[in-house]
């Protein structure tokens, strides 16, 4: 792995940008110096790298890639910086007037109207207000502009015993602070805000409300907005601690699972079009533009648009006849991911969609020089067995590491629920259309509707049916499990190297993995003493 991976121009592009967001946020007073220390030292060894002689300059070739490692730190740096500022926390401490824009679809709480609010005049600073629920409060929509008198108040930490760093996390998502609104401290302006990413919260509200008149259970509805629309404010905390002990919570969360269902079927679409010259080019660009209309009506969640990317340059890669997924295309969309919002390196969603397609990636050619079935639905089974397995080991060491918990079930309930996924996401797309066509008042479009209706509805039950089940099996998961960054980092280690042994049969591999097993037994072994 380490040698294909060293001969990807984006990976060696990935590794400064991830180092500036290290130092950026672990050494925050070093960071301020270091970033002008090394942009200017980048730009003056490059420039060297241009004027040495002839004679010099295969020797001295490393130059220009030191040069260029160390203007990226610091360009990733003033990023990081950027967006720093942005959700730091700089309000007047008195109550005062503000005006701001809804950004979000507005979520209901027990009493309060929650609304992600960006601030007109203050640097594009985001903040969550609470708004005493009444008719006005219930209207409000994406976009809508509101006047409000508040003391924006800093996040804190619930308490010294909760270990969750609930202030980091709210910087990371980008909001600066909250505020409690009364229903008499608040107008609606009655002005619409035209930003791009309003106008998709719309489409989205648009959707959801399309969902609700299906006359779903409140867990059914729930399901499908997180699965199509990665809307998951209304799913109960039963059913996500179902998903979760199940092995299948990755599915809640729109994302690379998600948008390649929906690039498979836009690829079987046109299928029909040539692989090759002129058209093969449309067709990819046709691809692109269908996914992110997607993206446009799934609300450009985070999650969706990190998809999207990866598979965009997976198009773009085919249109010049390069291969399709691979390393250097993952790297690809990490490096400008990060380098657009270098805070998204700490976002747990993040870490796992990008550790889930490593693992499919380094693991899948592996599992198919084992076995490789020849019958159809076997080869099917089989397929859904080891990327939902390569998944996990990529991921499992992150779950240990942020929730200390295990699931002891996901292999079975994954071969299980993926595929009707798979039935939800493939028929919701048809039912869009269809229900556009039965203003027409034919028979056929009506009962079409209500196949694929039907279709969804019971897809959705019986996924429901399925994770409720597996989370009351005896031992579904193991918990109360610690593990430190070092043994984060040494589970991947050993993961990865005796994979790579395995199949390989390299000697240093081997050592490699024994050797981690070793430093994680000792650090363990030293966390339980000095516990």
């Amino acid at each position: 792995m380490s040698s294909e991976i060293g001969k990807t121009p984006f990976f060696r592009l990935l590794i400064p940008v991830i180092t500036g967001i290290v130092i950026s946020s672990c050494l925050p007073d070093f960071s301020y110096y270091s970033k002008l220390i090394s942009g200017i030292s980048g730009i003056i060894i490059i420039f060297i790298s241009f004027i040495i002689g002839n004679r010099n300059r295969f020797h001295l070739r490393w130059l220009f890639g030191a040069g260029t490692f160390l203007f990226i730190v610091s360009l990733t740096q003033v990023q990081y910086h950027q967006h720093e500022k942005k959700a730091l926390y700089n309000f007047n401490e008195n109550t005062q007037y503000y005006i701001g824009t809804i950004t979000d679809i507005p979520k209901i709480k027990p009493k309060t109207i929650a609304c992600d609010v960006k601030i007109n005049n203050q640097e594009g600073k985001k903040v969550i207000l609470y708004i005493q629920q009444d008719d006005r409060s219930y209207s409000l929509k994406p976009g809508d502009e509101i006047v409000f008198q508040a003391r924006i108040q800093a996040f804190r930490n619930f308490d010294k015993i909760d270990t969750f760093d609930y202030v980091r996390y709210m910087k990371i998502k980008g909001y600066s602070g909250s505020a409690y609104i009364p229903s008499t401290a608040w107008e609606n302006t009655n002005r619409k805000s035209v930003s791009l990413y309003t106008i998709s919260q719309r489409f989205r509200l648009k959707a959801l409300n399309f969902y609700k008149s299906f006359e779903l259970s409140d867990d059914a509805y729930s399901l499908i907005s997180a699965l199509t629309l990665g809307y998951k404010e209304d799913l109960t905390e039963d059913l996500r601690e179902a998903f979760r002990i199940s092995g299948t919570a990755h599915v809640l969360a729109v994302s690379g699972l998600h948008v390649g269902i929906i690039y498979v079927v836009i690829s079987l679409l046109f299928s029909f079009l040539r692989k090759q010259g002129t058209t093969n080019k449309v067709k990819q660009l046709i691809i692109i533009i269908i996914l992110w209309s997607y993206v446009f009506i799934a609300g450009m969640s985070a999650s969706v648009i990190r998809a999207a990317i990866m598979l965009t340059i997976n198009c773009i890669a085919k249109i010049f006849n390069r291969r399709g997924f691979t390393y250097n295309t993952l790297s690809a969309a990490a490096f400008f991911i990060l380098i657009y919002r270098p805070f998204f390196l700490f976002d747990i969603s993040f870490q796992m969609s990008f550790a889930a397609v490593v693992a499919i990636l380094f693991f899948m050619p592996k599992f198919n020089i084992i076995y490789t079935p020849s019958n159809i639905v076997a080869k099917y089974v089989y397929n859904l067995f080891t990327i939902s397995l390569s998944a996990q080991l990529g991921v499992f060491p992150l779950v240990l590491f942020y929730f200390g918990t295990f699931p002891t079930y996901f292999i079975i309930t994954n071969i299980l629920v993926v595929p009707l996924i798979g039935v939800i996401i493939y028929s919701v797309v048809p039912l869009i259309i269809i229900s556009l066509l039965t203003h027409l008042n034919l028979k056929v479009f009506e009962l079409l509707f209500s196949i694929f209706q039907w279709f969804i509805k019971t897809a959705t039950e019986i996924t429901i049916f399925i994770v409720y089940k597996v989370e009351m099996l005896p031992l579904a998961q193991i918990s109360n499990i610690s593990i430190s960054v070092l043994q984060l980092l040494l589970l991947f280690t050993i993961t990865f190297s005796f994979g790579h042994c395995l199949f390989s049969h390299r000697s240093k591999s081997l050592i490699i993995a024994l050797s981690s097993i070793l430093m994680f037994s000792l650090t363990s072994t030293y966390t339980l003493i000095n516990g």
